[in-house]
């Protein structure tokens, strides 16, 4: 068998990974959207390095759009088979592609308005509502723990990831020409001890790994020092400075940890009485899916749930839905917290609140997350002194904050523990993935110290043979 790299090679977004086997059967790991990699983007997002109707079937780890993306693309461009993934993940992907179909067609107008200028001709959207609507129903689940067949050759197995709701790494036996070969993908892995969600689950040995590596050189601050970090801005910003607090935050995941994050400060009477936005449908959507499975959270949530029926909600809490009231808000001059998609700020509502604020001294961008050093939150975080938005170039004189304690990839010691299940002895090779690769030469360095051998970096398109 053999398998290629196409997607999250040496970079953080676009996961896709193609398995070959002898017969020809072809099963794509993930099939994610790359995103904030400036005139790259849509380049890299048009070009496969595969025939997507020669894809047997597609296993999904989790429904993030670095991950999820293409998927309705994917069944436009032929592919005709099954897409395997936990249910939690099915119903996510489904409100996450329609949100995305909708950023396609609105960015090629802008897109197209460009192209016209230059005398090049239009281009049509990745692909759209439609699309995604069709591609759903590919979609079968697959509990947590169990073994599945997806036909007589491989069977899949996933376990919690612990990074969103309905994560999973995968896990694959592949029967070839008598033998057995254990694979697994780590899709995204989630912090161990983390506020709202389980932690990642053990899984059996394998004989080769692919293991992302967003944060593999990195350390994170403590998770339960987020509530203080979140204060310390809110203070600084709309009381001392009376000005907007703009919280790009991805809408599955991040969104919901901001506001466990501002619950408890509520709870410990400690939350200062302002408005907080949260301007995003699809952020409002996905809370209801998480709150939807509680089961999937920790023990200590679990807990609280006994008391407060929402951790969620608090006080001042408001739900931004129509466009007109997201416009609105540019020309409130009262302090506020507005937290608004996307989390590289590179698409979506948070793109046009930064547009409309990040020339006034009295606000703040707050950046909570993983942001590709392309995107819009990758050059703020670097300390950009004039961005172009929306081809409009702007003096950033906002302030520009961030919180490392908030990740949703574990860092080095959570990859660490992740592997921990392992024998490093018994694995043929370890490919790092789905990281920049100066993070990846690191994490290849401290892994080799642990024990590990046989490690790769795959670059794009790379295909090799696994014995």
């Amino acid at each position: 068998m053999k398998i290629a790299f196409h997607g999250a090679a040496r970079v953080v977004t676009g996961s896709k990974h193609l398995l070959t086997l002898a017969n020809g059967k072809k099963y794509l790991l993930d099939c994610g959207m790359f995103q904030g990699m400036g005139t790259q983007t849509d380049i890299l997002n048009r070009n496969w390095g595969f025939t997507p109707a020669e894809v047997t079937h597609l296993i999904l780890s989790h429904a993030h759009i670095d991950h999820s993306g293409l998927i309705p693309k994917l069944v436009k461009d032929g592919f005709d088979g099954k897409i395997f993934c936990t249910p939690a993940t099915r119903e996510l992907t489904a409100v996450l592609l329609e949100d995305s179909a909708g950023i396609q067609e609105d960015d090629i107008k802008y897109t197209n308005k460009k192209r016209r200028a230059e005398g090049l001709p239009d281009l049509q959207p990745l692909y759209t509502d439609d699309d995604a609507k069709h591609a759903m129903d590919h979609f079968i689940t697959v509990e947590y723990d169990t073994w599945h067949a997806i036909d007589e050759d491989v069977q899949v197995m996933y376990t919690d990831a612990g990074h969103i709701i309905g994560s999973a790494a995968v896990h694959l036996k592949i029967k070839e020409e008598g033998k057995e070969t254990h694979l697994t993908f780590s899709g995204d892995v989630g912090r161990y001890g983390d506020v709202i969600l389980r932690s990642p689950e053990v899984f059996p040995q394998a004989d080769y790994i692919l293991i992302e590596s967003t944060y593999g050189n990195s350390f994170h601050d403590p998770a339960d020092t987020t509530p203080d970090a979140l204060l310390k801005w809110i203070v600084k910003t709309c009381l001392q400075k009376k000005g907007k607090l703009i919280i790009p935050a991805f809408s599955v995941g991040r969104t919901q940890e901001l506001l466990f994050a501002l619950n408890e400060l509520e709870e410990q009477n400690r939350l200062p009485p302002l408005d907080y936005f949260v301007d995003s449908p699809l952020s409002v959507a996905a809370t209801e899916i998480v709150k939807s499975y509680p089961q999937y959270f920790n023990k200590t949530i679990q807990k609280t749930l006994e008391t407060d029926k929402d951790p969620f909600s608090f006080k001042g809490l408001k739900y931004i839905r129509s466009v007109e009231e997201s416009k609105l808000l540019n020309y409130r001059n009262e302090p506020c917290v507005i937290i608004s998609a996307s989390g590289m700020a590179d698409a979506g509502r948070v793109k046009h609140h930064i547009s409309n604020n990040i020339e006034n001294t009295r606000n703040t961008i707050l950046l909570v997350g993983y942001c590709e050093p392309r995107s819009l939150g990758g050059r703020l975080m670097a300390g950009a002194k004039e961005v172009h938005i929306f081809g409009v170039l702007h003096e950033v004189h906002a302030e520009i904050g961030s919180i490392r304690s908030m990740s949703a990839h574990g860092d080095f010691n959570d990859l660490s523990q992740f592997l921990a299940c392992q024998d490093p002895s018994k694995i043929k090779t370890l490919f790092i993935v789905h990281g920049e690769y100066e993070e990846q030469e690191g994490f290849k360095a401290r892994l080799l110290k642990k024990g590990f051998t046989n490690i790769e970096i795959p670059e794009l398109h790379y295909e090799r043979g696994l014995s």
